[in-house]
């Protein structure tokens, strides 16, 4: 079985920061990113991921997130299975300290 790949809070801030195309998915729920999300991540509930593959691109690595990196990890061994390409951010957004924004 392959392993879920992870990426630090700071690590994705660094590569935001350095102006890298990071393609971020947010699987937290519609209440949790009404209080700010990383600018530019694609919100999709963890919930609604089994019918938003097509929403997707296997060619693309995603960054996922949620509160803590408890649903992100279960989401990306989903994805992975799924034959997507995903990095777990470990410690959410609790341990975020980059900019936020609220969803659009």
């Amino acid at each position: 079985m392959k392993e879920l790949q992870t990426i630090t809070t700071e690590d994705l801030k660094k590569k935001i920061e350095a102006g890298e195309d990071v393609a971020i998915v947010d699987v937290r729920e519609d209440e949790e990113v009404a209080e700010g999300m990383i600018p530019g991540a694609k919100h999709i509930k963890m919930g609604d991921i089994p019918e938003s593959l097509d929403q997707l691109d296997q060619d693309t690595e995603y960054v996922l997130i949620c509160r803590s990196g408890r649903r992100s990890e279960n989401v990306g061994m989903y994805l992975m299975d799924h034959g997507f390409k995903v990095r777990n951010m470990v410690g959410g957004m609790l341990e975020w300290t980059g900019p936020t924004e609220p969803k659009k």
